[in-house]
């Protein structure tokens, strides 16, 4: 049998992540470049474009992951745990369900390694890339977590700092240290 009839067996001629019955694929999951069934998934072509075009997000699209996160296969299990974790800086529900996610630590190793081969940059609004000591104007008002404050938006932070995690940036609000969410800012 070959790799992708045995793909589509083992799916139930399903998308593995949405479910989805129609336009489906064998897709290889990063690092890997050669499909195999240890190293893909059948997936319909919306999850497809989505995944390889992450600007086009559909978010309520992947309310879907709830489901296939308890995924046996690593393949799934990986590409889900990428997803919420791209999703999970400005939605609750995936930072939720990525805190009840497990994984093998092995599998756990490949989904982060792929999540740092995707995403590096830091991007702001526009997506342009945002470099240390970049100045930024908040493109929206946003709550501060725990308390009642706002950033007002046209506030500009000066001077920012990258993290770790390539969605946030940091710098001073007011006289005060935090972190900022990165498409929320657009680069002087």
């Amino acid at each position: 049998m070959s790799t992708e009839a045995t793909l589509l067996a083992r799916s139930g001629s399903k998308c593995e992540l949405c479910s989805a019955e129609t336009s489906l694929s064998p897709y290889v999951v990063a690092p890997h470049t050669q499909l195999s069934v240890d190293h893909g998934v059948m997936i319909c072509d919306h999850c497809k474009a989505q995944l390889e075009e992450p600007e086009q997000t559909d978010v309520n699209h992947w309310h879907c992951l709830n489901e296939s996160m308890w995924s046996e296969h690593p393949p799934v299990q990986v590409l889900a745990w990428r997803q919420l974790k791209q999703l999970s800086a400005e939605n609750g529900w995936a930072h939720d369900l990525l805190d009840m996610m497990y994984m093998e630590e092995d599998v756990q190793k490949w989904a982060e390694s792929g999540l740092n081969d995707v995403q590096e940059k830091t991007l702001d609004a526009n997506g342009a890339e945002l470099n240390k000591g970049d100045n930024v104007t908040v493109i929206k008002d946003l709550p501060i977590k725990g308390t009642k404050q706002v950033i007002k938006q046209g506030t500009v932070i000066r001077g920012i700092g990258l993290s770790d995690d390539p969605t946030l940036v940091s710098g001073k609000v007011n006289g005060q240290s935090m972190y900022v969410i990165a498409a929320f800012c657009r680069k002087k």
